[in-house]
């Protein structure tokens, strides 16, 4: 079933499925609700109401034109909005990439909301007052590192206009390549053709459905998500050294793009993560398995989010 919502101010189109306790869903980059296809028809199955929004400015959901629009705010706002909509005091929480992020804000300012958190491919990052996000990352990994590259309005958009809707689709979700994203100089649009099959678990079909749905958005409004990293860092200043205390089951692959950027793994398993979410229930890495895992790996992410929730 596919309906409109009034969230915080916005129109916002969410997909659902199944009755029951509910178990809401919060897509990354560049994706949309159908990137949790798989998910919600199993978990639907076990008896749950799976529910899966397109996020500000992705899909059929509104896009605000200012890009002060999309803040953690904003989007944390949305999501509370929609769990009131659907008439529940809480919910099952799963999130994946700039999903996963909105998730842990949602986790720490609402926690009253949230029964058991399932979290893939982003950890929870503490605030580090020292350094804003935008410079911690042209310090880390250059300028070319892919933050600081979506900050400049307009010019990515015309970069990705260049190379098609379908080519940065496909070049996304299959990419492999451990390590931070970083661009090239000359742009994504400087890069050869993605060439060859798709992979088993992504279908022409899959793609032609995300490529319809972002050559109606744009990808402005996904971008204005980076856009605002250093303005998050201002408004989340309160919340320096705060615990997100919800039940939390961390699943990423072994080759994604954030677990295999320098210090994360250090993070993940020295201790410090544990220390940020006490109730930390467990970490699972899957070997072989890229940035995309809930789509890559999807009746096994499907099990570990269902063993997990069904405990609470």
């Amino acid at each position: 079933m596919h309906r409109t919502v009034q969230v915080n101010g916005i129109k916002m189109h969410v997909a659902e499925q199944g009755q029951g306790p509910v178990v809401l869903f919060l897509h990354g980059f560049p994706e949309i609700w159908y990137t949790w296809r798989h998910q919600m028809e199993f978990i639907s199955s076990k008896g749950y109401r799976a529910v899966a929004p397109d996020l500000r400015g992705y899909g059929d959901t509104e896009a605000p034109a200012l890009i002060s629009n999309y803040t953690a705010m904003h989007l944390v706002g949305d999501i509370v909005g929609l769990i009131d909509s659907l008439c529940v005091d809480q919910v099952y929480l799963v999130a994946h990439d700039w999903g996963a992020t909105i998730g842990w804000y949602l986790s720490l300012f609402r926690p009253d909301r949230i029964k058991a958190y399932v979290s893939l491919s982003v950890p929870y990052l503490p605030r580090n007052p020292k350094i804003k996000p935008v410079e911690e990352g042209r310090a880390n990994y250059g300028e070319n590192y892919y933050i600081c590259r979506f900050q400049e309005p307009g010019k990515v958009e015309a970069d990705y206009a260049k190379a098609g809707t379908e080519e940065i689709i496909k070049r996304v979700l299959t990419n492999h390549r451990p390590g931070p994203p970083i661009f090239p100089k000359a742009g994504v649009s400087s890069l050869p053709k993605v060439t060859g099959p798709l992979p088993s678990w992504l279908t022409q079909k899959d793609v032609d459905y995300y490529v319809s749905k972002f050559n109606k958005s744009g990808f402005t409004g996904a971008f204005n998500y980076y856009r605002n990293v250093n303005l998050n860092w201002e408004l989340l200043a309160p919340w320096t050294g705060a615990k997100v205390k919800v039940p939390v089951k961390f699943i990423t692959g072994a080759l994604d793009v954030t677990y295999t950027s320098p210090g994360i793994k250090e993070y993940v398993h020295g201790g410090d993560f544990k220390k940020n979410v006490p109730y930390l229930e467990d970490i699972v890495i899957q070997e072989g398995v890229a940035h995309f895992n809930n789509e890559e790996a999807s009746k096994e992410i499907n099990n570990y989010i269902y063993e997990f929730i069904k405990k609470f």
